[in-house]
């Protein structure tokens, strides 16, 4: 069964394609003469071995580097790479453009060859398509492991007990025997009232000094003695008192005899005429 899904598993993988690269040199190398690395410079670089087109795809977490031939796309050899940097890649150690790649058939067998970029922009690229590549792969793991050891752990049970019960204490709500929410403390953040000063009576504030300059006093009004005591409010309604006006002084009079018309006493009375008229 294992064998089964781990099968069933690999087909599922996909393949994807994370860089190409349409001219690649090929170069046989000699063996390494130290531990010091590969040296380009001892390749034949002008008489490249074979050139082509390189792919590099990805299959599940390992990646696969491809030589092909630019017009049919045969596949000319293909290096397997489980990490990065590692065995199965190297640079060598004087120049950016090439690099060591180790090579393998179907049969299991392996040979190291030389790979070299006309370009240092191609070199840059495929050197980053192998590291994100294997950053990825880096990342999976880790959340693989994290997740085996959280599903490893003791889970913890939440769950409610039969017959188990929990009490909640929520404040201001009313309680069953007086139905009455209680009062928030004075301390709690809303606002509060001053208590009235003793006696109940409330002290008004005293006005500034340029309201009482500018306060005209209205004239007291009159009562009327018609007007008994007792109601107060009727003396809105009497009208302001009539300020005395002065008597003009006497004028003298004419020395015109002809203009004093005024006085009728000054006339001297004459006795009734006896009347032609008979009255019926």
């Amino acid at each position: 069964m294992a064998a089964a899904a781990a099968a069933a598993g690999a087909e599922l993988e996909y393949e994807a394609v994370l860089c190409v690269k349409p001219d690649v040199s090929v170069y046989r190398i000699p063996p390494r003469a130290s531990n010091r690395g590969y040296r380009a410079s001892d390749w034949k670089l002008d008489q490249p071995d074979w050139t082509g087109r390189l792919r590099i795809t990805s299959k599940g977490k390992t990646a696969y580097i491809k030589l092909e031939d630019k017009v049919s796309g045969e596949l000319f050899a293909q290096a397997p790479i489980d990490q990065y940097p590692g065995i199965a890649v190297e640079t060598v150690t004087d120049s950016s453009r090439y690099f060591v790649i180790r090579i393998q058939d179907g049969n299991g067998r392996s040979a190291f060859i030389g790979i070299g970029f006309g370009d240092r922009g191609d070199a840059f690229d495929f050197n980053v398509a192998l590291q994100d590549h294997f950053k990825w792969v880096k990342q999976e793991t880790e959340i693989s492991k994290e997740s085996q050891e959280i599903d490893s752990r003791p889970k913890l049970d939440l769950g409610f007990k039969e017959g188990q019960t929990i009490k909640l204490n929520i404040g201001n709500m009313p309680t069953k025997k007086s139905g009455v929410t209680k009062s928030r403390p004075a301390g709690s953040g809303g606002p509060s009232l001053l208590p009235p000063p003793p006696g109940g009576k409330t002290v008004l504030p005293t006005p500034p000094l340029a309201a009482i300059s500018n306060h005209v006093t209205p004239p007291p009004v009159l009562k009327s003695s018609n007007v008994g005591n007792t109601d107060i409010l009727l003396d809105l309604d009497l009208p302001a008192p009539v300020p005395k006006v002065p008597a003009p002084a006497a004028v003298p009079a004419p020395t015109d005899l002809w203009g004093d018309f005024s006085a009728a006493s000054s006339i001297p009375s004459q006795s009734p005429q006896p009347s032609n008229w008979v009255q019926f």
